[in-house]
This record gives C-alpha cells, sequence and structure tokens, in this order.
C-alpha cells in the first residue's frame, strides 16, 4: 500500500506475537512496546539528514556524519502514545515532545480534544506521530490536521497495529504523512477494535479498564 511500510522484522513479530498474547501482564506489555518502539524508531529515522563535521578520534582527526537541522519532534497521542515515546525518547533524547489529548467518544467514535502542547516552531522539524493503534484514524488523523494548524508540514506516523480501514482513512485525509506499522490485522469490529489486535493497548500498558 503507498506511503504505508509494515516492519516485518522477525524481531517485531516475535515480540508483537507476545503482545497480543491476553495472558502477558502489564509490565511485560511494557517492556516489549518499549522495545519495539526502539526497532520501529530505526525503520522511521532511516532517512534522517546527516552532515560531515571535523572530529578527532584517539589516532587521528577526521570527517564523521552527524546528524542535520533541528532537533526532531516526537508527538504522542495521549494516553496509549507514551508507550512508544519512551522508547523513541531512549534512542533520540534530544529530542522534543509534543502531546495531544485525544479521546474516543464511544457513542460516535469522534475524536474529542482536551490537550494540546507542542514546541512553536513545528514548520522546521521533523515530526513523528507516535499512536499505537490505528483503529478508525480518527484520533491520529485530528492530531495530524491539528500539528498541520500549527505549521507542520514534515509529519510521520508510527504505530504498532493498523486496520486496513483506518489505513484507507488516515491515507486518504493526509496522503503526504508516511505510516509505519508493525502489522495490518484483519478488520475493525463493531466496537472500533482491531481484530483480532491486541485489545486496548492503553489499559493494557496502564493495567486500566
Amino acid at each position: 500500500m503507498q506511503g504505508v511500510t509494515v516492519v516485518d522484522h522477525p524481531l517485531i513479530q516475535h515480540k508483537l506475537t507476545l503482545m497480543r498474547d491476553k495472558n502477558t501482564s502489564t509490565a511485560s506489555f511494557r517492556r516489549l512496546l518499549f522495545e519495539i518502539s526502539h526497532l520501529l524508531c530505526y525503520e522511521t529515522t532511516r532517512d534522517l539528514e546527516t552532515e560531515e563535521v571535523e572530529i578527532e578520534t584517539p589516532i587521528q582527526p577526521m570527517m564523521a556524519p552527524k546528524l542535520s537541522g533541528k532537533k526532531l519532534v516526537f508527538a504522542s497521542v495521549l494516553r496509549a502514545g507514551d508507550g512508544l515515546l519512551e522508547g523513541m525518547l531512549d534512542l533520540v533524547p534530544a529530542a522534543r515532545v509534543a502531546h495531544i489529548g485525544l479521546y474516543r467518544d464511544p457513542e460516535t467514535l469522534q475524536p474529542v480534544e482536551y490537550y494540546f502542547k507542542a514546541p512553536e516552531d513545528l514548520s522546521d522539524r521533523l515530526v513523528i506521530v507516535l499512536d499505537p493503534m490505528l483503529a478508525t484514524s480518527n484520533s491520529v488523523s485530528a492530531a495530524v490536521t491539528k500539528l498541520k494548524e500549527r505549521g507542520a508540514h514534515n509529519i510521520r506516523f508510527v504505530c504498532l497495529l493498523a486496520a486496513p480501514e483506518g489505513v484507507e482513512r488516515f491515507t486518504k485525509n493526509h496522503p503526504d504523512v508516511p505510516v509505519v506499522t508493525a502489522a495490518i490485522d484483519e478488520r475493525l469490529n463493531d466496537h472500533g477494535y482491531i481484530v483480532p489486535g491486541l485489545g486496548d493497548a492503553g489499559d493494557r500498558m496502564f493495567g486500566t479498564k
């Protein structure tokens, strides 16, 4: 599917299988999500721009690559996005962080915004949006729209699982935003959950219902 990258690395698929298992504990679920976010981060940032800088090794001077431009932004869609955020920041600790608070109305399945906080100069930065589940796509589409309204134009979206319906709607709403995911599952059920999925990522991450 154009604009969508499914990262089928064996380590990711193995860890995802463990996360799908309903018997996996909250602590193990969090740890697995942290580990998978590392691997997804590698894929999402593989084409970051670099520049040659002069350094001196213990042996001799040399020109070596270093990330160029302003620091990137990780935009976490609360609350489940923070599960991916922790692992991403572990690899890119200098990144700026945006938080977008949205919840899904259980009746309409539409997103309701309750919080937004982001760096001011989004137009100068790569913004990587984080939300483990791309189900209906309503919440993340709204989050990306909000970021664009604040000036962001270089945006990527990372999720753990996606439903075909969510991928179709998101890429239609934001065809300029690449999607990186670990898997595209079968479908959505009548309650807007991904099937077979792994349940509610936020609940499983934080031990809530």
